[in-house]
């Protein structure tokens, strides 16, 4: 196990959700009945009742390099759940994902701040985040 692990505690479908999120992810694993893996990260589950509640205070970001990528995710995860802007969304378990282009990171760091300032005006206004609007904000002159 690695020195950090992110551990969920749901109410009682941590084996439902553990499910969900590997068919979710193509290289996703259930190790055993509390531990899952995306991506090379490992994650604890637990049943613990109906006592702690998932937050927007603690989310998962999902980097993707194409607007394919963000559509998958976005349409699978917040079936059943919740969308909101940014990227942001709740999943049907209550947890909250970020879907964001590796794109939007490049362009928000940009050293011109009329650029930056663009695309950040235009994620805004936005609830998935379209790639091909982002780069339409930065190459406006």
């Amino acid at each position: 196990m690695k020195k950090v692990t992110p551990f969920l505690m749901f109410s009682d479908n941590a084996e439902e959700a553990m499910k969900f999120y590997v068919s979710v992810f193509k290289k996703a694993k259930i190790i055993d009945a509390g531990k899952f893996e995306i991506e090379g990260q490992e994650f604890l589950v637990y049943n613990g009742g109906p006592y702690f509640k998932f937050s927007e205070g603690i989310s998962l970001f999902i980097n993707c390099e194409t607007q394919e990528e963000v559509d998958e995710f976005w349409e699978k995860l917040s079936e059943g759940g919740a969308k909101s802007q940014c990227g942001w969304l709740r999943d049907k378990f209550g947890v909250s994902w970020q879907v964001v282009p590796s794109v939007l990171i490049k362009m928000l760091n940009d050293p011109d701040p009329a650029k930056s300032k663009r695309v950040m005006d235009a994620m805004l206004q936005m609830s998935k985040i379209i790639i091909a609007d982002l780069k339409k904000a930065y190459n406006q002159k």
